[in-house]
């Protein structure tokens, strides 16, 4: 299994469960494009003009918006992680102040897939970045997977 110390030291919830390193290095986009499908740009909502954002939804870094993007992708909230046949999950982790600091994509195994900010993807299960700078799951999203129907 190909892990990497240096992501255990900043998620040490990684290193108790299984995961591995799926891509080298990439600054071109992050977790939350990555959730979304996006291997082109790099969503943050500022007002700058440096990162995307979905047009449309209001440009706060509140865990509200980031579900309002999502929701213009087809996903809606759940309440479950659970892998389910016919659906694509997105998990929305939370810091303490519940502010949206990343999310995850479910694989079809049922495990989860992430970009780690500037650095590798991942697959990983759902509570390896729990905890310390990823806070805690704030929000599951999931939408009809038209190709698995």
């Amino acid at each position: 299994m190909n892990q990497a110390i240096h992501l255990e030291l900043r998620y040490p919830n990684l290193a108790k469960t299984e995961y591995c390193v799926t891509s080298p290095k990439s600054q071109e986009y992050n977790c939350f494009a990555w959730a979304a499908g996006d291997q082109e740009r790099w969503w943050q909502p500022t007002p700058e003009d440096e990162f995307y954002w979905v047009g449309g939804v209001l440009m706060e870094e509140t865990l509200s918006a980031y579900i309002q993007a999502y929701q213009t992708l087809g996903y809606m909230p759940c309440d479950n992680s659970a892998l389910e046949t016919g659906y694509e999950k997105v998990a929305l982790y939370v810091d303490d102040q519940g502010i949206p600091v990343h999310a995850a994509r479910q694989l079809f195994t049922g495990k989860w897939s992430s970009k780690i900010g500037w650095l590798e993807d991942i697959e990983h299960k759902l509570k390896g970045l729990t905890g310390g700078r990823y806070g805690k799951v704030g929000q599951i999203l999931r939408r009809l997977n038209l190709d698995k129907v």
